[in-house]
């Protein structure tokens, strides 16, 4: 499988990896951590207060048994994956391959971005092809993809 159609793969899939992992998070930590708020300052008492981990501790991590453990490894390697995905459109230099990028994660047809736009299936093909080509030109996805994999 070439590297355009594994970048196209995982753009299909992104819609139900980002629900199985709101599903994992549920299911582990009890509720879903919104990507967006990830480094977000806090002011006044919420500030001072002593908080606590959001993710497990080593020995947390220890005491799991073998299902838990499977369910994080998952959801730290779908994680991954969607925050490169959802990375990778600021790597995007028009703003209509941003908006047709954007699209296609919500799992939008052709017919119904060329209809939201108001261009043809064929442009927004021919779109879908040109930001493909230059992710994949410059590997922008998939430096992201690697570093999560490092990290994790």
């Amino acid at each position: 499988m070439k590297v355009q159609e594994q970048i196209e793969q995982l753009i299909r899939d992104y819609h139900w990896m980002r629900k199985e992992v709101d599903r994992l998070e549920r299911v582990l930590y009890g509720y879903s951590t919104p990507m967006k708020s990830w480094g977000v300052a806090q002011y006044g008492i919420d500030a001072a207060m002593p908080k606590g981990s959001s993710g497990k501790s080593q020995s947390e991590i220890e005491n799991m048994d073998i299902r838990e453990e499977r369910l994080l490894k998952r959801m730290w390697n779908l994680q991954g994956r969607v925050f490169a995905l959802e990375s990778a459109a600021d790597y995007l230099s028009n703003e209509m391959e941003k908006i047709v990028y954007d699209c296609m994660l919500d799992g939008m047809s052709y017919r119904a971005i060329g209809y939201h736009l108001d261009i043809s299936r064929e442009k927004v093909r021919q779109i879908k092809i040109d930001f493909l080509n230059q992710l994949c030109q410059n590997c922008h996805l998939l430096q992201l993809l690697k570093l999560e994999k490092i990290a994790v």
